[in-house]
């Protein structure tokens, strides 16, 4: 009994650490539409470099492998670089959705890393997540076009690249969730590294205002800080394939933000996106081990 009591407490706190992920990720659509105009690897080198500097007082978070950092990084600088490539290529829409293949990926893919067994409601809980997803990013209008393939090939490595990095941070050599600070802060240094390679210039920089510091203070504590850690500590103590189905909480809860505060309306898509992302959240979350 105080084994299973150890192992209930143990994923309900997986849980709820997935949840605040999701959560923090979903206000990243809202800081997004403010920030629009910001070149998007000077936004990225900045806010990480926020959120790695957490790693010059906890410098623990440098003590782990070299491979355990190598993955680290490829997982968060390699896919945002992917995925504004992805942007850069190809019509958003498309490119999004495509990206939206990583939860469904860390649940398939979690046999071949981590030795999970598949059952029927992961697999159904996960395409009815991609389905929500598919409906609220698309609004039931896509439609994939030959041109625009380089764009959709870096989308889908975008969506791999993640889900092969949340799924590493289990089978790695253990090591401690404030790593996550070293991996954002060179994470940062690569982004500011590619602006300024490709053409972006400190004039940008010190234009920026008062209020976008404060922005870009809030996107590094949060959707491109907090969440990196719960994330990475939900996966070290949960099942990937519950928490890949809860994955697809996120574009549910970034429309409802962009309707509560950037002024966005939801419709009947909208609605029934809804219904599809929390019905496959709470099939592909259902208490089924092995």
């Amino acid at each position: 009994m105080i084994t299973t009591n150890a192992t209930v407490s143990q994923r309900t706190t997986a849980t709820l650490l997935a949840l605040a992920a999701i959560l923090i990720w979903s206000s990243l659509a809202v800081f997004g539409a403010t920030m629009k105009s910001m070149p998007p690897f000077l936004l990225l080198g900045v806010t990480l470099l926020l959120s790695g500097s957490v790693s010059l007082v906890r410098r623990r978070a440098w003590r782990v492998p070299l491979i355990t950092l190598l993955v680290g990084v490829g997982g968060i600088f390699g896919y945002h670089f992917l995925y504004f490539r992805a942007f850069a290529l190809a019509p958003a829409v498309e490119a999004n959705l495509i990206n939206y293949l990583w939860p469904l990926l860390i649940v398939v893919l979690s046999p071949l890393f981590l030795g999970y067994r598949l059952h029927a409601q992961h697999i159904l809980g996960a395409l009815l997540g991609l389905a929500g997803a598919a409906l609220i990013v698309s609004g039931g209008r896509f439609s994939l076009q030959f041109a625009y393939l380089p764009g959709y090939l870096l989308a889908f490595g975008a969506a791999v690249t993640w889900s092969v990095y949340s799924l590493l941070t289990k089978r790695l050599p253990p090591f401690e969730t404030d790593a996550v600070a070293a991996f954002c802060a060179v994470s940062g240094a690569l982004s500011l590294l590619l602006y300024f390679f490709t053409g972006g210039s400190l004039v940008t920089i010190q234009a920026l205002t008062a209020k976008d510091w404060l922005l870009l203070v809030l996107i590094g504590a949060g959707p491109m800080g907090a969440a990196f850690f719960f994330w990475d500590a939900a996966l070290k103590r949960g099942d990937p394939r519950m928490i890949g189905s809860l994955a697809y909480l996120t574009p549910l809860l970034s429309t409802i933000n962009l309707a509560l505060f950037a002024g966005q309306h939801l419709n009947m898509v909208s609605l029934a996106a809804m219904g599809l992302i929390i019905g496959g959240a709470v099939l592909g979350s259902g208490n089924k081990q092995g």
